[in-house]
């Protein structure tokens, strides 16, 4: 299994039934193709103004009028519905997301999240992480452990521009899953395959081990 799927499935597993959820683009929008068994009556929702997202379509049911918020032609369920980004916002803002499960570039040991520009590149713009952060009732943050260099991503401090300060509940990597709690993280799980020694020599960050 690639550290990606192994990344995936874990993540799969924080969603329950009857939630309302909301996948940032790119390695999150895959947690939709994963759900687990019996998990029933969730809906996705996009801040581009959509509740209601199905599976990604295939080649004939194609809609370029319908996608998410990170441009990618989706298909609906039923019972899904549209609205404006303002209502989308209040949305979010006003505590309906049940779950988020967003990428990240870099996260601390005290839950801050980096995920939405690298200076002096090209950004299209900040999306709604910013809100989702503050207003999901659960952050998830979904990211490799290394960067393509092996260089932590899991460090004392954020080195690039925060999204938000202390707002990751629980975050999978491809070694390991990590918990936080009064801005302390706590290592509640190993990957498969992965050993204690082989995190702790690819992490900066501190933090408490809860296996």
């Amino acid at each position: 299994m690639s550290a990606r799927e192994l990344i995936i499935k874990r993540a799969a597993k924080e969603v329950k039934s009857n939630m309302n959820i909301n996948l940032g683009i790119g390695m999150p929008t895959l947690v939709a193709n994963n759900l687990p068994q019996g998990v029933k009556n969730v809906m996705f929702q996009s801040e581009n103004g959509m509740l209601g997202i199905g599976p990604y379509p295939l080649a004939n049911e194609v809609d370029p009028d319908l996608i998410n918020a990170g441009k990618e032609t989706v298909t609906s369920i039923k019972g899904a519905s549209y609205f404006n980004s303002a209502e989308s916002f209040g949305m979010i803002r006003g505590g309906h997301i049940d779950l988020a499960i967003l990428g990240g570039m870099e996260v601390s040991e005290n839950g801050d999240l980096a995920n939405w520009m690298i200076p002096k590149k090209l950004v299209k713009g900040m999306g709604g992480a910013m809100d989702l952060v503050h207003g999901a009732k659960k952050v998830v943050v979904i990211m490799e452990h290394t960067n393509k260099n092996g260089e932590s991503k899991v460090k004392p401090k954020c080195d690039l521009p925060l999204t938000g300060c202390g707002v990751v509940n629980l975050l999978i990597t491809d070694l390991g899953v990590f918990e936080f709690i009064d801005y302390e993280m706590r290592l509640i799980e190993l990957q498969e395959g992965v050993n204690l020694e082989e995190l702790k020599s690819k992490t900066l960050a501190n933090f408490k081990i809860c296996l």
